[in-house]
């Protein structure tokens, strides 16, 4: 039997250097000196894609846990007490409490954990994302873990030919459900179509109800009420010996899908796969990225990483991505360039509604006092 280990991945937005594009490696530094030797980590790598710092976390805590939960919120609060001593651009904007409060969970940092047995070999491949939102990995998912275009083990390998579960969560109502592939296909599509509402959470083997997946779903602006940026978020995959391979989990990149998110968290556009050495958005504040870090975890221990998408296989997707953001950009503030309206709910929207509703003429009104008065 293999070890039972959980694997914690959070990440916090905490300050930009410069504006919304990188993170201070002082900011790293601090992260990382307060995760290592800790007695409740066994081990810990810290990276960032764009602004955000991601920790990744192995512990025998479980999910959920308060502990693990607590440390990684301690070590975001130090890393912004670093980014205003460094006047960091929106220094702690993803903290929305003064304290923890039991659980990380709404309190604004992206969370995504799984627990499990490490196998004989267990290889991980860690996404993390720039400038766009939880729904961004809907797509990916599906693809990796039901679309046998792109997953061929889906067909050939009998360890995978029954398919697997998806956990689907509504963030507006707050309620989940559970969708079986391939049968169910045609019926999850109808919701996971629609990402900036509905998100692939994790994903399971049919037959060993082992977790494959795991996504965080946290969307910042219904946690605080108002806009205050894009959710940035993480994705641990299993891989291999009954999962998919690393280039099954990898595929569904090398096409840029187009997600919502880039400047001020209110445009569309692709999601360009990148090295962590180029995952700092610099373009319109994008286009949104998106890195993987590949690790083979032995007791515990992260073996790795390997940075997944350096590799010039993913240059055409680069380039498609770079074209795709010049047609988009091209767009101006029309849609489909920026979010449609319902998207648009936590920006200025409201405010340039609420100054400009007494200058709404009602049509209809309209209409109706000229045929009373003979008028046409």
């Amino acid at each position: 039997m293999g070890k039972r280990i959980t694997l914690s991945v959070i990440k916090a937005d905490v300050g930009g250097l410069v504006g919304h594009t990188n993170v201070h490696p002082e900011l790293l530094e601090k992260a990382r000196g307060l995760l290592s030797g800790n007695p409740l980590v066994i081990d810990s790598y810290v990276t960032h894609v764009g602004d955000d710092i991601n920790l990744i976390i192995t512990h025998e805590a479980g999910r959920n846990n308060g502990e693990i939960h607590e440390l990684a919120w301690n070590v975001f609060v130090a890393c912004t007490e670093v980014a205003k001593k460094l006047k960091l651009y929106g220094a702690g904007q993803d903290l929305l409490a003064d304290a923890f409060t039991g659980n990380i969970k709404g309190l604004g940092p992206g969370i995504a954990e799984m627990e499990f047995e490490e196998r004989t070999s267990e290889p991980v491949v860690i996404l993390m994302a720039d400038k766009t939102e939880p729904g961004a990995w809907n797509l990916p998912l599906y693809k990796i873990f039901a679309d046998p275009f792109n997953t061929p083990g889906l067909v050939i390998d009998p360890k995978m030919h029954c398919g697997f579960n998806f956990e689907v969560r509504d963030l507006i109502e707050d309620k989940k459900i559970i969708f079986s592939a391939p049968e169910e296909i045609y019926d999850m599509l109808v919701f996971i179509g629609a990402p900036g509402r509905y998100c692939i959470k994790r994903v399971f083997h049919k037959d060993t109800g082992d977790i494959a997946a795991v996504s965080s779903t946290q969307r910042l602006n219904l946690m605080a009420g108002r806009y205050i940026g894009k959710d940035d978020p993480v994705c641990i995959i299993r891989c291999q010996s009954g999962f998919p391979a690393v280039g099954e989990v990898l595929e569904p990149f090398a096409h840029p899908h187009l997600v919502s998110g880039w400047m001020r968290g209110s445009h569309c556009g692709p999601l360009m796969p990148v090295s962590v050495n180029d995952a700092h958005p610099t373009r319109f504040d994008g286009p949104p990225r998106v890195i993987a870090l590949g690790f083979q975890l032995s007791e515990g221990k992260l073996v790795g990483p390997q940075d997944l998408f350096a590799d010039p296989a993913f240059d055409r997707a680069r380039e498609q991505a770079n074209y795709i953001a010049d047609y988009l950009r091209r767009h101006g503030p029309f849609e489909p360039h920026r979010l449609h309206l319902e998207e648009m709910e936590y920006t200025t929207m409201p405010l340039v509604m609420e100054k400009l509703k007494e200058r709404f003429i009602s049509m209809r009104q309209l209409r109706e006092s000229k045929s009373a008065a003979g008028t046409t």
